[in-house]
Formats: C-alpha cells, sequence, structure tokens
C-alpha cells in the first residue's frame, strides 16, 4: 500500500497543528490570568462578542448570561465578591486541544460568602479560539451543588 500526501494534504495538516498550537498557548494564557485574577488580560483573551454558555442559576449571581469580553472576564470579578477567595479552589484533570477547540475537565469547590456553604463538583469547559481569542466559553458544573450553597 502506498501512501501519496498531496500539497494540500501536507497544508491542511500544518493548518491544523498551527491552530491546536495556537489554541493551546491561548488556553493556559487564559489558565493563568484566572489564577493571577488579572481581568485586563482575561479581556484580552475574549473576543469583542463571545458565545458564552452557563445555565443560569438564579441563586448564584455571578452566573448569568454574558456576552462581550469585559462581562466574560468581569464574571471572575463577581465569582470573587460571593465566594471566600481563600477557600476557592480548581484543579484542571485534561486539557484537550483538537484544531481551535478545547476541552478542560477538573473539580471545583468554594464557600459562598454569603451563607457560610460550601459547594463542589466536576467540570467541564469547552472553548474555541480564534485569531488568538477565545469566541466559545461553555461551562458544565454541578449548578445543584452551588444553588443548595448559596440558598440561606
Amino acid at each position: 500500500m502506498s501512501v501519496k500526501a498531496t500539497a494540500s494534504t501536507v497544508s491542511s495538516a500544518a493548518t491544523a497543528s498551527s491552530d491546536a498550537e495556537d489554541t493551546r498557548a491561548v488556553v493556559q494564557a487564559f489558565l493563568a490570568a484566572r489564577a493571577d485574577g488579572d481581568i485586563a488580560r482575561l479581556v484580552a483573551l475574549f473576543a469583542d462578542e463571545v458565545d458564552w454558555v452557563l445555565a443560569e442559576n438564579p441563586a448564584a449571581p455571578w452566573i448569568r448570561p454574558r456576552s462581550t469580553a469585559a462581562e466574560c472576564a468581569a464574571q471572575l470579578t463577581e465569582l470573587m465578591e460571593h465566594t471566600v477567595p481563600e477557600d476557592a479552589r480548581a484543579s484542571v484533570d485534561t486539557i484537550l486541544v483538537d484544531g481551535t477547540d478545547a476541552v478542560l475537565t477538573g473539580h471545583v469547590s468554594g464557600t459562598v460568602r454569603a451563607t457560610g456553604k460550601s459547594f463542589e463538583g466536576p467540570f467541564a469547559l469547552r472553548l474555541t479560539v480564534e485569531n488568538g481569542r477565545i469566541t466559545r466559553h461553555h461551562l458544565y458544573e454541578n449548578s445543584l451543588s452551588i444553588a443548595e450553597a448559596c440558598t440561606p
């Protein structure tokens, strides 16, 4: 069996590899900016318009619809206002990158400031990176645990 690589096949593979490298770099920058609490860096990492999906949770004031870079970056500030920063924990177990898409899985926990109650659970985050900026942010987490922790 003979395998022939055409110029377009090689070019497509190189583009996919380049996209994946760019995506991985932006994801790492995103994680570093979140860890540092650097809102300005987060704003710069999000596109002007973002496809933001996070199940609305009326009990959690920081969980709401967002669509702009500034709104998306502000989620971190709002989270820190409503939770105890010293108790906040997030660990990323896996980062899978395929072209412009990345999926992160891990575990998150924290304590709600107003109630003193804790929440915890697994999460999955899907990010899409285009032209060096995050255009999609879909977060799936244990919203029941968060709602219970927010309820007096």
